[in-house]
């Protein structure tokens, strides 16, 4: 009642799995960079890791299944056969590096190596380290003392550090590439006041270009312009950033003033909102006199504005 279970075979057959899970990584995976030396050894460790775990269960497998067939052997009186089918075993050159690359002990032997130890009839084996496992680990040790050594005093490795800065400057310019089209998605639902120097340069710039021809550079128009006054605090469709937004978005046609919906964007129109609230108090010369209505921000506004503001910036990091 013999099964020979053959070693060859079903090695290949839990290998083969493995490497065309690895040929379809090859795929996907972007190939490693030439001048990382470590990266291929890394791969090299793991595939040899992932190989001997393989060949472990393997082993495990077989043992359990060799086993059985000592005791069936046992109980049929065939223990002759077994002594022979051992010698067999023990005298084929897979057998012999088996055994080195696994420090077992012949099963017929183990009695050699019991402890005594017991734990509910569960008998311990002293058995040593696997040597490729022992190995395996020795080569990790020095692999890292290598790297750090490249890594760490050599030019052709990176330090923590340098990595860290690296990855910072990237994420860095990710954020602001993010930020720039996260920009052109503000309305009149969301849009706040913006203080900074550069969103108010940017501003002037686009009211110069494309305001100024009614309301003149300084804003405050003069008593022959078409466009009001925007310095002082009368407004003839509201005075908070909303209402000056949606004016520049949606226009007045009645009186002349276009949609610029069409020919700015929703960011350029949140800039160019922001530098004209930011001319309020300058008084230029011959200003155009006041028209409309007083406006005065309310506490409610000024709250919310500024809640608002926060809940982006957290957005935002």
């Amino acid at each position: 009642m013999h099964s020979n279970i053959k070693s060859w075979p079903i090695l290949v057959l839990f290998i083969l799995p493995t490497l065309v899970c690895a040929q379809q990584q090859e795929i996907i995976v972007e190939p490693l960079p030439l001048n990382n030396i470590f990266a291929y050894i890394t791969t090299i460790v793991v595939a040899f890791v992932a190989l001997a775990a393989i060949y472990v269960i393997y082993k495990a497998m077989d043992v359990m299944v060799r086993q059985k067939e000592l005791e069936l052997y046992k109980e049929n009186g065939l223990e002759d056969y077994i002594l022979a089918h051992e010698r067999n075993l023990q005298s084929t050159w897979w057998q012999r590096v088996s055994r080195q690359m696994t420090g077992a002990v012949a099963i017929e032997k183990e009695d050699e190596i019991l402890m005594n130890h017991d734990y509910d009839g569960i008998r311990e084996l002293d058995n040593d380290l696997p040597p490729w496992w022992l190995y395996g680990f020795y080569l990790t040790i020095i692999i890292s003392i290598i790297y750090i050594f490249v890594q760490h005093f050599t030019d052709y490795g990176k330090s923590s550090a340098e990595e860290y800065e690296i990855e910072i400057a990237t994420a860095k310019i990710e954020v602001e590439k993010y930020l720039s089209t996260q920009a052109n998605l503000v309305d009149e639902s969301n849009v706040t006041l913006l203080e900074d120097e550069v969103s108010l340069a940017e501003g002037k710039t686009i009211f110069n270009d494309n305001c100024s021809v009614c309301h003149l550079e300084s804003g405050g128009g003069s008593p022959n312009s078409v466009g009001p006054n925007l310095t002082d605090k009368y407004w003839l469709h509201g005075g908070s950033i909303v209402d000056v937004f949606k004016t520049i978005k949606y226009g007045v046609p009645e009186k002349g003033m276009i949609s610029w919906k069409t020919q700015l964007r929703p960011a350029d129109m949140h800039k160019v909102a922001s530098y004209i609230l930011s001319l309020q108090g300058t008084n230029p010369e011959n200003a155009r006199a006041p028209q409309g209505e007083l406006y005065i921000a309310d506490v409610t506004e000024k709250a919310d504005s500024s809640a608002l503001e926060v809940e982006q910036e957290g957005h935002n990091e």
